[in-house]
């Protein structure tokens, strides 16, 4: 069973920084694709950057520029940076891991950009 882990989540002021974290069980290699996605109160769960197994990134266009993506296979984490937030960027951030067909998700961390 894949067990994913988020932490890193909290509450920053506007322009300020935060790095989430997402430790898998067992080895990351195995994923094809890792990502995170977030979910805005009363919106629905969008990608916000991914990473593939080649290390190719993709992003949101609301977070080019400001968010990075990256993979520490030997650490089984994932990573992400997060600057120069800004309160439209407040959501719980969710870990996605894909194998083949199957997709696991972490139970989120809850980030909120507030003066």
């Amino acid at each position: 069973q894949v067990q994913l882990v988020e932490s890193g989540g909290g509450l920053v002021q506007p322009g300020g920084s935060l790095r989430l974290s997402c430790a898998a069980s067992g080895s990351i290699s195995r994923f094809h694709v890792m990502g995170w996605y977030r979910q805005a109160p009363g919106k629905q769960r969008v990608l916000v950057a991914n990473i593939v197994s080649s290390g190719t990134t993709n992003y949101a266009d609301s977070v080019k520029g400001r968010f990075t993506i990256s993979r520490d296979n030997v650490k089984n984490t994932v990573y992400l940076q997060m600057n120069n937030l800004n309160p439209e960027d407040t959501a719980v951030y969710y870990c996605q891991a894909q194998y083949y067909t199957m997709n696991y998700w972490g139970s989120g961390t809850l980030v909120t950009v507030s003066s």
